[in-house]
Order: structure tokens, then sequence, then C-alpha cells
């Protein structure tokens, strides 16, 4: 590390080799297992200003763990209790989860942006007694919600700048506390550790949902054991780890945990000072979502625009031939994209070509790569190793400008009711547009849409059925153990051990997994966030010049909206036409039905920001039972989403272009 982090230099003990990682029977003992191997080595860091990081050692964390749990204990909390955790990333946010874990209850966590809704759902649902919350606004607003959760009996304050209310806990004064308690000999922490089971809940996650009321997600000690031994990343002591996304979703959290079983540091960094902390920190691996890249690649493009053109020249030179260049890598290194299974004799074909390409681009790549390409990669530090992205699909032409660029993204799949790895890419199967292959003792399923057969593994094919579409069945050790108290909406998503995801994929021919759609119909923006498309559909259907709908916007960074207008509607308004079709170029018809969309799709009207429509299009026909609906007039939206595809690409290209 740079001589600024001088007095917390990452290294490993003398006695541990790079690679040397720790796991457990459950979390509490991984955590001990940690601070015993791993020592005063940096587990967490803390940004203070530019260059200037406060470490905190995996024994001292441990430590003020058992202390933070012991008052826990003291407060009164039970083993299997469910401790509320309302904040996002930072030290004290860790040092919760350690003094939850370590007093053998179950943290139930949430980001800051929680409505008060989800709150007293919740915290109703999960019977929370006692939580802790980041800042005073939270504070505030629990105590507020105070009459609607009678049970709710201690709330402990995270942020020590922050004022306590009356009645309210600091942290550090219960850490003090405990640290009292075990001085003079209390040992219950250690008592409460010998009793947890592997099949205990660790946390207990709720996931949003603007229809019905959102459900909790059941994960034990064990399902995320499982993920800290099988996930095949090669993360160790010696590398340095940069926290952005929110620590309350699984796939940043298991980022976390991971980081702790293989005894490196994480850093703490935010949005806004990311790219100095980049440049700073230089960091081997991150957590990551596609909106994240997304940014980067406009940054970088609108860089090159107004550069020289003689900069502008070489850059997009350097790029041509690194695209051809690793593109022919790929094919001959068995890692290019393969979704019909390409013969011997075309194989072979191709595979002499690409050599060939290969032989001749090397000298050209070697120089352009070193003279212009490694600046570029600056821009995520000089020892960049790989970054997972999560929470969303990267679009294909940013998946291919980073690891074409020499930044390795290494994309990954599963869900919170997963732990949530099911598939991720790696070094050696970094297969642009897959999520790589499945991760060790997953059982993957892909069955018909419409029949319900199995697809994939289909023993009576040669091929076993790769390249074949349906929905993806996943069976593993990181399967959740339900919704809690809600065995209806359990046993609509498990059966004998399966999960529906409700996406859709295909096995390739190189063994990786490729998601191409959602069956079911929650939509995951590129920023990570949920949207339900029913009641925002609903809302629009009652408009007069509205006759049928469906919401897009699965890894988009904004939902849109395909509208089949009312004939009937706009001619109540003088605006008359013989189809439809002679609606879309009318400037006064898109002004009113943007219009409609402003009013019913607001705030106001108790929508949140992420499901405001930022795009839409006007279709020619109205959808039929024939292709679009069911017998029951239910969207068919795999099938609109495949069949109107060149008509969504289109109403997000004119959004970008007026916004």
């Amino acid at each position: 590390m740079t001589s600024a982090f001088g007095h917390f230099t990452q290294q490993p003990q003398s006695n541990r080799p790079a690679g040397f990682r720790v796991t457990g029977a459950h979390l509490a003992e991984l955590y001990a297992n940690a601070a015993r191997v791993w020592g005063d080595m940096p587990a967490f860091a803390t940004r203070r200003q530019a260059l200037e990081w406060e470490p905190t050692g995996f024994r001292e964390l441990y430590n003020r763990g058992c202390f933070l749990a012991t008052a826990l204990i003291d407060l009164g909390v039970e083993p299997r209790d469910h401790v509320g955790l309302l904040g996002d990333n930072r030290l004290e946010w860790i040092l919760a989860d350690y003094g939850v874990q370590l007093c053998g209850a179950a943290d139930v966590p949430r980001g800051r942006d929680v409505t008060d809704g989800e709150i007293a759902f919740i915290f109703r649902h999960a019977g929370i007694r006692t939580a802790f919350v980041e800042t005073e606004t939270l504070q505030d607003r629990l105590l507020r919600l105070r009459g609607k959760l009678p049970e709710l009996r201690e709330v402990i304050l995270l942020d020590p700048r922050a004022k306590p209310a009356e009645g309210v806990r600091r942290l550090s004064g219960l850490i003090e506390t405990g640290r009292r308690l075990r001085d003079a000999g209390d040992r219950r922490v250690e008592e409460r550790v010998a009793q947890i089971s592997p099949d205990d809940l660790f946390t207990l996650i709720y996931t949003s949902g603007t229809t019905g009321e959102p459900k909790g997600v059941m994960l034990t000690h064990a399902n995320m054991i499982s993920q800290l031994e099988r996930i095949p990343l090669e993360v160790t002591c010696t590398d340095r780890v940069v926290s952005i996304l929110p620590v309350w979703h699984i796939f940043e959290r298991v980022f976390e945990m991971l980081a702790v079983s293989r005894g490196c540091c994480t850093f703490y960094s935010s949005v806004r000072t990311l790219s100095d902390d980049m440049r700073n920190i230089e960091p081997t691996f991150m957590g990551s979502a596609p909106r994240l890249w997304e940014s980067i690649h406009q940054k970088i493009l609108k860089r090159v625009k107004e550069a020289h053109p003689v900069r502008r020249g070489l850059f997009h030179t350097a790029y041509f031939l690194s695209h051809y260049y690793k593109e022919s890598v790929f094919f001959l290194t068995g890692r290019s994209l393969d979704l019909k299974g390409r013969g011997r004799i075309r194989t072979a074909v191709l595979g002499i070509i690409h050599a060939v390409r290969w032989a001749l681009l090397l000298p050209w790549y070697g120089f352009f790569n070193a003279a212009v390409l490694e600046k570029l990669r600056l821009v995520v530090g000089g020892a960049f190793k790989g970054s997972v992205s999560g929470g969303g699909a990267l679009p294909r032409e940013v998946d291919q400008f980073f690891n074409y660029l020499g930044i390795p993204v290494l994309e990954g799949y599963g869900l919170t009711e997963t732990s949530p790895v099911i598939a991720v890419r790696t070094p050696s199967k970094l297969v642009i547009g897959t999520v790589g292959p499945v991760i060790p003792d997953t059982e993957i399923r892909i069955v018909s849409l419409d029949t319900e057969k199995i697809l994939y593994p289909d023993r009576s094919r040669d091929d076993l059925g790769r390249g074949l579409k349906g929905e993806i069945l996943v069976r593993g050790p990181q399967i959740m153990k339900g919704y809690y108290r809600n065995s209806e909406a359990t046993k609509a998503a498990l059966a004998e051990g399966w999960l529906r995801t409700g996406d859709i994929g295909i096995i390739t021919f190189n063994d990786c997994l490729k998601i191409v759609g959602r069956c079911k119909e929650t939509i995951v923006l590129s920023s990570g966030e949920n949207l339900e498309p029913a009641p925002i559909e609903m809302r629009l259907n009652q408009s007069a010049l509205i006759d049928q709908c469906m919401v897009v916007g699965q890894d988009r960074k904004y939902p849109g909206v395909l509208i089949v207008p009312s004939l009937e509607g706009f001619s109540e308004l003088g605006i008359s036409m013989n189809h439809r079709s002679e609606l879309n170029g009318r400037k006064e018809v898109r002004q009113r039905i943007a219009a409609e969309i402003r009013q019913r799709i607001s705030h106001k009207e108790g929508f949140k920001v992420h499901e405001r429509l930022h795009a839409f299009g006007l279709l020619p026909e109205p959808f039929t039972t024939d292709e679009e609906l069911t017998t029951l007039f239910k969207l068919k939206r795999h099938v609109v989403t495949e069949k109107y595809r060149a008509e969504i690409d289109a109403m997000y290209h004119r959004a970008e272009a007026e916004r």
C-alpha cells in the first residue's frame, strides 16, 4: 500500500500463506477464528479525509463485538431474538452485527431509505424489541412510530457524532458497559455462542414490494458459511476491498464476510468520494452494481470526446486493437459465448482465424496497451484485480468495454433467497454475456415456461439441453429456510428443495449461465432497486386515454412503459384517428400521455422516486389472448418484451435524448 497508509500496511502474517482462509460452523465462530488467525491486521478502515483512514483490526473488532454482545444480553436480548438494524455502510454497522451474532440473535437490516410504513410492518412482523439506528433522523422517525410498535423496548444510536434522544442509548456506551462486565468475569457470550446451531437464523431480510406486504427471507448461518466456503474468488489477506454498496443487501454483506474469512481489509467509501479513494487506496477487489460501470463508461467516453483529436484518435485505435485482440484471446481460451454449440470443423476454422489475428495484433496491442490503455485503467487504481457486479445485468456494450479495456468485471447472479450467489464469473471463466458457471454444490434446472418440462439437464439429449430457454430453478446449501411467518409464499417458492427464481435463463455450451429475462413480475433496475409493475399499470389503466399498458425497465436506469392508447378516449378530446399507429406521430397525443403519466405516477399518488416513469412508447396494436395475454387476461411479460424489444430500445433512446 502507498506510504499514506504506512501505519497499517496490509501484509500477511509470516506464518500464514496468502491463500489461507477461515470459516466456522456459524458466523460467531467465524468472527472468533478471524480474530485468532488475523490478529491485529486491519479488518475495516473508515475514511476520515483524503489519504487518511482509521483502521480497526480483527482482534479489536471481535473484542468490541463481545463487549456489545454482553451488554445486549444484559439488556434482555434472548437467543434467536430479532434485532432491528437500520443504517448504511459504516464500521458501527459491522460492530452491531458482531454484537447481535455473538449474543445468539439475528439481525433484521434495512437501509436509511426505509419508509415509515416498512418500518412499522417489519418491526411488528419480526417482533423486534431492540433496534440499532444509524442517524438522528432515523432515531426521530422510529421514536415517532413507537406508539405503533408496542414490543419495541430499546433503541441504540450508531453514529458517535449524533445526539441521542431521551431514552436512546449510545453504541459506545453499551460497549463500555460490556467491557466492564467482561472485565469482572462475565462469560455469557461464550455460553450463547455454544448454543448457536448452523440452522439458526443469522439475518432476516425483508424484500421490498409494492404489491402486498414485504416478505422476510430467513437466512441461516449454514447458508452464509456455505457461500464463504464455495464462492470461487481468489481474495487473500494481501487484497484491499472497497465497500460502496448497501451493506444490508445480502450481496454486499457476503462480500464483506468473504473479506473477513480471507483476512483482507475492507475500506468504507461512498459514491461521492469513490474516484479519489480508488486512486488513493489502489483497491484490488470490490462489489459493485451495473450503474457504477455505466457511469464510469459514460465519463470515459465523454472525456475522450472532449479530448484533442490526436488523443481521441489514439484512444479509438487502442480500443479497436484491444477489442479484436481480446476477442481472439477469449475464443482461443474457451471464453467466447456459445449458445448453439459449434461443431468441430467450425471451431477449428475459427480457431485458426483467431490465432492468426492474435499473432498479427499482438505487437500493436502491446504498444497501445502500455501507452494508452494503462492510463485509462488508473481510473480504478493501479492494482485492480476485478469486481463482481450484481443486482442487475450489465449492458453488453459496457461489459465488453471494461473487459476488453483490461478491467475484469466478474458479473454474478443470485437472489436474496439464495444468500445470494448462484453463479459467478471467474477470470478463467470470464464469458462476456453470461454470469459464469454455477458455484460448487449448487444444482440448476431450466424448465419450460409453458409445460414445466425439465429442459436442462435432459439426460436423453447429448447436449443435456444446453441452449434451451426456460425458468431457472436452483437447489443447494445457500437456499433460504423460507419466508418468515408466510407459509403460503414459502410453498409457492420452494418445492422439494428447489427454489423458483422467476428468472429466465440458458445454460451455454461452455457451461455458463446466461440470464435472458424474468418470468415473474418484479423488475430490478440497474441501480438494484426493485419495483412491482402491477400497481403502476393499474393506476395508468384507469386513464381514459390508455387501453392497456406494460411497465418495463429490467436492468435499465429507470422504468418505462409501453402504452396502447385509447382511440375512443382521444376521440372525445377531438383527436380522431382511424388507427392507433397514427396517434404515435401526433405531438399533442404524446404530450397528453406524458401528462397522464406524471399526474398518476407521482409522489402524491404514493409512488417512490425509483418508480417514476421516464420513458414511454405507444403501440399500434392492442394486446390479445392469441399472443400477449393469457386466457385470464394476464400479461405474458416475456412475450411482450421480446416482441417489442426494438420499440423498448427506441423509447429509451428518445428519453435519453430529451433529458
